[in-house]
């Protein structure tokens, strides 16, 4: 799969700017498609929006009629555009007084005839959350409609955007802070950071994200070559986002709670960085025996297997705050963010050591490498505390979310308040490590220019004794028979031309030359030193 806004992708406005209709709605028209549901009603609700004062749902409906992010429209066949369209894979957790039911819903029928069945069988259930790895069309038109969710929490899921340009259709303007109190929803963006043995293996994991239906990139961490990785290894860091939503209930309403947890599918391969963040739950005692959980569990099964050990009180919690059924996923992205700033201090420390350690400069020729990965840092670091920082303000610090009367995310506030001054203090480091590095290359490049003045005056030297030199062998060579000159010529050229590439060697190889010389100098003195050195113990004894 061809993954959108590269080279190989070629020009993405083919699917129309943000300032002309879309080509997209348009062109695909969905009662067309033999693999589209006879009815649409989620998808006409969002064209209607669209035209109506919603401009950014439009993108929406584009993804949704090309079932995956539109600029990969035109790499796309009829049976790849149906398999994507018909993708499920969720759990619904039913959380009860007792004990919880869980349903594994691998199709779309299964959803459908599953979802009439639920409010009949609601009389202990105290909430449901569906869990969706991956987005589909289907999903999005099976559940929005059934659960009137608000299309803004689907669209604002499936990009991977940090900057837009004017013409950009997936534009995604931010909201007011008065806007946002009143959505019961929201998204949370982290690093996912992998590790790949060589190159191959990272461009396998690119043309995977390339399978998403929504657009997850790899983020290339550049090469290190300073003898501390792998030679050809490559760290990779994907962009990703859990979004969570609830469904606005009224006063007095003593419906089950009900949720849709939104998780990116995983990579399967290579391998997460440092072997991954450690389980949340407490060590089992050694009676209690292992857990039964694979060590390579995706995330989407982590967020499972960890929702489904929620406590007797913690579900009774659920009525207070529905945000605790986020806390355990916004653990795992906290987890995430500490496993990227183990890494981020590794590598300025590996730069900072390039630029104290002579050998590893000379053996990188120059501190260019050096500031082209730092320059790599100081654009990702901000990018990072702004998501940190939306955390914070947009969903652990925000005091109104639908029914709530608490806010159980709080608990982890002191734990992002720590990653974001840490990604503070990494990006204040990475910009003294680059004014170090400026100056190092600055302090460089004069040495360099004073060994070529150094050169340039040898050349003097030299032309101020061979120019006279010349000058008088010219005048007193004078002859007015040219004719007896002919072996002279031959004798002058022959001899000229030797010292000359002499001369011109010695100039260009003389620092080498007068360090060699040094060098066995200083080794005839010690040679010399050591032996009249014995040779007076001998006389001594």
């Amino acid at each position: 799969m061809i993954l959108p806004h590269t080279h190989e992708a070629g020009d993405p406005y083919y699917i129309g700017d943000i300032y002309e209709q879309s080509k997209v709605r348009l062109e695909v028209s969905t009662a067309s498609r033999h693999d589209a549901p006879s009815v649409t009603p989620y998808l006409d609700h969002v064209d209607l929006l669209t035209d109506n004062g919603w401009p950014q749902l439009r993108y929406l409906a584009d993804w949704m009629r090309v079932t995956t992010a539109p600029p990969k429209w035109r790499f796309l066949g009829k049976k790849d555009m149906h398999e994507r369209a018909t993708r499920v894979n969720i759990i619904l957790l039913e959380f009860r007084a007792e004990v919880n039911t869980r349903h594994d819903i691998s199709t779309i029928e299964h959803l459908r005839l599953l979802l009439p069945q639920l409010s009949a069988d609601s009389s202990d259930v105290v909430a449901r959350l569906f869990i969706v790895e991956d987005l589909s069309r289907d999903v999005i038109e099976t559940l929005g409609s059934h659960l009137d969710v608000d299309p803004m929490f689907f669209r604002g899921h499936f990009s991977d955007y940090n900057w837009y340009n004017t013409r950009d259709p997936w534009i995604e303007l931010p909201s007011m802070d008065i806007v946002l109190r009143q959505q019961s929803f929201f998204h949370v963006r982290y690093p996912h950071a992998r590790y790949f043995r060589n190159s191959r293996s990272y461009e396998r994991a690119r043309f995977e994200t390339g399978g998403f239906n929504v657009l997850r990139r790899f983020n290339h961490d550049g090469s290190w070559i300073s003898g501390f990785d792998d030679p050809g290894s490559i760290t990779g860091m994907l962009r990703s986002q859990i979004s969570f939503w609830v469904q606005p209930s009224h006063p007095g309403d003593a419906a089950a709670i009900s949720g849709v947890l939104l998780v990116d599918p995983s990579v399967n391969e290579g391998f997460p960085l440092w072997g991954g963040y450690n389980d949340f739950l407490p060590c089992p005692s050694i009676a209690d025996g292992p857990t039964r959980r694979s060590p390579n569990a995706s995330t989407f099964e982590n967020v499972v297997y960890l929702l489904e050990r929620l406590s007797t009180k913690e579900i009774q919690s659920l009525v207070k705050d529905p945000r605790r059924l986020f806390q355990e996923p916004l653990c795992i992205i906290c987890s995430e963010w500490l496993t990227l700033l183990r890494y981020a201090n590794t590598r300025l420390s590996q730069l900072e050591w390039e630029i104290e350690d002579p050998y590893l400069r000379r053996r990188h020729k120059d501190l260019s490498a050096t500031l082209d990965k730092i320059h790599t840092w100081r654009r990702r670091l901000p990018i990072y505390k702004t998501m940190v920082s939306e955390a914070l303000s947009k969903v652990i610090r925000r005091d109104r979310f639908v029914q709530a009367t608490e806010n159980s995310l709080l608990a982890l506030e002191k734990d992002f308040v720590i990653v974001q001054a840490e990604l503070e203090s990494l990006h204040e480091r990475a910009e003294r490590t680059m004014s170090v590095v400026t100056a190092v290359m600055s302090l460089e490049e004069s040495q360099k220019a004073l060994q070529q003045d150094r050169s340039l005056a040898r050349l003097t030297y030299l032309a101020v004794t061979f120019v006279p030199l010349s000058f008088i062998t010219s005048f007193f060579s004078m002859n007015d028979d040219l004719s007896k000159l002919g072996r002279t010529f031959w004798v002058y050229f022959s001899v000229a031309i030797s010292v000359t590439l002499l001369a011109l060697i010695v100039v260009r190889f003389s620092d080498q030359v007068v360090h060699i010389c040094r060098r066995v100098m200083r080794k005839l003195k010690r040679n010399t030193g050591r032996r009249w050195t014995e040779k007076h113990d001998h006389v001594n004894t």
